[in-house]
């Protein structure tokens, strides 16, 4: 039996953000304990079904076609070999392929969720090299594969811009960057640059990278009727559920899609042509169909981190103070997404200075359309910003984390905003120590072991809190006082489930064991997008609604007999599995008590986050310093990573050992940014050469050292639990004290990445 309360208006007992903290965080140690994963057990046993696993009856097995020119029209297809070839049951292509809206761009409204707003099959023209053209369906997988390899395409090729250079001279300003003014300017930032006494004026680049989550793209999908179910692995349950409505012209109702196994996200998880393309072949062949790129798909049809150009210069006095911090430059991007890779964001927070100009240009390319991957923009921006900064503090002789002191802002540089909570330099000064810092030699070259020189460098982490609108909790509560929270959310590895468990567990005050989260599948309580270090504090705001409205119930059911009789949710807090007064120990009735007397078996609330005032209230952002060492071959100019610490200031942490994993799992992606990842991008032809594993080098074991975690645990009183994003964080600053620290041991300023052997020779 379940109760759907009316609204009501608030009291002083609800949360109010931006104005009232969190209640939860009066209950001090609730949270923060290394709890492992929940779902630990069924992946290491392999019963975590992922989404191109699930089994249906005459299933069939999906191959895709890619194109091989940059822009231009599809003169012939020839598909017959394919259609004969053993069993094939279907060849779709323009031709036959439904009529099919084109997807919206994300962001663009509530349902939104392309990664571009091109047609998907729907006509003979090609934008990018690797558009699919053509998609087989097999009875096995191996039968698909084959007979797309017959199909024979040829073209008549358009004019493309697939070269950055020549794309850079017909720049286009954008309208806004991600709502944010594309062009920020405090002062006159070049004239005191000019007037300046120091001053650092350098270009750095960053190449394209590539997606490449060990678990491949997959989706498993059916029709009944005008009823679609897929089984996904996406990072936006409820966009893509209105998305692919939208697109097939049904009922949002009528879409019934699951995610509870992602596999890696970072960004690229979202929607893309496959499985739109799967959907609409499903539809031809009445049969339920299985999707999964191979690798090279995953490069054809996945966008990923584009290329940039930054200029950052800043002018100082000689004790270090700003008189101007200048970021600009400019991004490769396409006509058909609106991903500009906002690289001039960590700047706006960061320092002080007296002048600031902050802006970012577009080149429009023909390219498969870029997307975010794991901290767009901080991960590429923090890595010219921190260099420079580095720069700068070797030109002064002064220490690169005293430089950071002098320059440390009390309030928002660019917003005047006051900070929700900021505890850089603390972690600064903890991670120094930790890693030896006073042991760095200030002259580079100074330090070596055999043929091995060896440096180390700093750098800042930062990464922006955000909590998005809109999301929702459902709590259910039974007479044997177990907890039931669900909401469509994700869990992609980072321990969303085990995490939410322990904040349920704390702030209803129920044993973990009695708690249960329910996620993954769109017929829930509409939940956010995982992306953009959001889901903690969404879900959270979403579990703060949801319990309040869950008390009030409580209240209203105990009724007169009760010790809680005449309390309002204001002076209540619930604790040791009940509800008790904040002050007087003796009123407290537990949740079963109260469902007993009332006749009730449960009792079933829901509750919708506030918007999040917060975040316009306050300049809120997770924090970090990175500390690196390396070892540089004087030989070879072979750099390997040595020793890696990151210090962090992410307000409170939630679940110890999930959280260092995340951190982890960052520096090591960041490790990849500065020395292995780059994206081979043909310029002749528009085609990424490096489709495999084998050619796009990620870091792996024996490149990654012993890395150490440390962090404030400082709760944030303006978040929910009092907890920042952690997910992206850990990349950010990582390339810039790579970087910084094979200066210190080499002398040589590497200011494009991948800071390969070459450069160093």
């Amino acid at each position: 039996m379940s109760v759907q309360p009316e609204p009501r208006k608030p009291t002083s007992g609800r949360w109010q953000p931006a104005i009232t903290p969190d209640p939860l965080l009066r209950k001090h140690g609730a949270l923060g304990k290394p709890v492992s994963r929940v779902d630990g057990q069924l992946k290491v046993q392999g019963k975590a079904r992922f989404a191109a696993e699930f089994p249906y009856k005459n299933i069939c097995y999906a191959a895709l076609v890619f194109s091989t020119i940059a822009r231009g029209r599809i003169m012939r297809l020839e598909t017959g070999a394919a259609e004969r070839a053993s069993g094939v049951t279907l060849v779709m292509t323009y031709h036959n392929a439904p009529r099919m809206k084109a997807p919206s761009l994300m962001m663009s409204s509530p349902t939104a969720a392309g990664a571009s707003d091109l047609p998907v099959m729907q006509n003979d023209e090609i934008h990018w090299n690797g558009q699919p053209v053509a998609l087989v369906l097999g009875e096995t997988q191996e039968q698909a594969d084959y007979a797309a390899s017959l199909i024979k395409v040829e073209y008549a090729t358009l004019p493309a811009v697939t070269i950055f250079e020549e794309a850079k001279k017909m720049p286009r300003q954008l309208e806004t960057l991600l709502g944010q003014p594309p062009i920020l300017e405090i002062g006159d930032a070049e004239a005191a640059l000019k007037a300046s006494e120091v001053k650092i004026d350098q270009i750095y680049g960053t190449p394209r990278h590539n997606h490449n989550a060990i678990e491949l793209h997959g989706a498993t999908v059916a029709w009944d009727g005008d009823a679609l179910r897929v089984h996904d692995a996406t990072q936006m349950i409820d966009l893509t559920t209105g998305q692919l409505a939208d697109i097939f012209g049904i009922d949002e109702k009528n879409v019934h899609l699951t995610s509870p196994y992602v596999g890696g996200g970072f960004g690229g998880k979202c929607l893309w042509d496959h499985q739109i393309l799967a959907c609409a072949a499903a539809k031809l062949a009445k049969r339920p169909v299985r999707i999964m790129l191979s690798r090279e798909g995953v490069f054809r049809v996945v966008g990923g981190r584009t290329v940039t150009e930054q200029r950052v210069a800043l002018g100082a006095k000689a004790d270090g103070r700003l008189d101007a911090l200048i970021h600009s430059g400019i991004v490769a991007m396409t006509l058909h997404n609106s991903c500009p890779e906002q690289f001039t964001f960590p700047a706006r927070h960061l320092y002080t200075a007296k002048t600031f100009r902050l802006a970012q240009e577009v080149a429009d390319m023909d390219m498969l359309a870029n997307t975010f991957m794991r901290a767009p923009g901080e991960s590429v921006g923090t890595f010219a910003l921190e260099s420079a900064v580095d720069e700068l503090a070797d030109k002064l002789g002064i220490d690169p984390i005293d430089l950071r002191r002098r320059i440390e802002p009390e309030k928002d540089p660019t917003s005047g905003k006051p900070f929700s909570s900021r505890h850089l330099m603390e972690a600064y000064e903890r991670g120094a120590e930790k890693f030896g810092w006073n042991r760095r030699s200030r002259t580079p070259r100074a330090r070596r072991e055999g043929e091995w020189l060896m440096g180390m460098g700093c750098a800042t982490a930062t990464y922006p809190y955000h909590r998005f609108p809109g999301g929702a909790a459902r709590i259910r509560l039974t007479s044997d006082g177990r907890v039931t929270v669900s909401t469509a959310v994700h869990d992609m590895g980072m321990g969303t489930a085990t995490a939410q468990a322990q904040h349920i567990a704390a702030r209803l005050g129920v044993p973990i064991g009695h708690v249960a989260f329910e996620y993954g599948d769109s017929t829930l309580p509409r939940g956010v997008i995982a992306g953009g270090s959001t889901q903690t504090a969404s879900i959270g705001g979403a579990i703060i609604a949801a319990t309040e409205v869950f008390i009030e119930e409580l209240i209203k059911l105990a009724g007169n007999a009760s010790p809680l009789a005449g309390l309002s949710l204001a002076d209540v807090e619930p604790r040791d599995e009940g509800i008790g007064h904040r002050d007087d120990p003796a009123r407290f009735e537990t949740y079963r008590s109260i469902l007993q007397r009332s006749g009730r078996d449960e009792l079933c609330c829901v509750g919708e986050a506030p918007p999040p005032a917060e975040m316009e209230a306050f300049s809120m952002h997770s924090y970090g310093a990175q500390f690196c060492e390396v070892r540089v071959s004087e030989i070879t100019g072979e750099t390997r990573v040595s020793r890696f610490l990151g210090s962090f200031d992410a307000g409170h942490i939630v679940n110890a050992k999930t959280a260092t994993s995340q951190f982890k799992g960052g520096i090591i992606m960041g490790i990849g940014l500065a020395l292995t990842e780059e994206t081979n991008f043909d310029e002749r032809s528009g085609r990424i050469v490096n489709a495999s594993l084998a050619d796009y080098h990620v870091p792996v074991q024996m490149d990654v050292p012993n890395i150490d975690i440390l962090y404030t645990d400082a709760p944030d009183p303006q978040a929910p639990m009092g907890a920042r994003g952690i997910g992206e964080i850990g990349i950010t600053g990582v390339a810039a004290a790579v970087a910084n620290a094979v200066y210190n041991a080499t002398g040589r300023r590497i200011r494009d990445l991948p800071i390969t052997l070459d450069k160093l020779l």
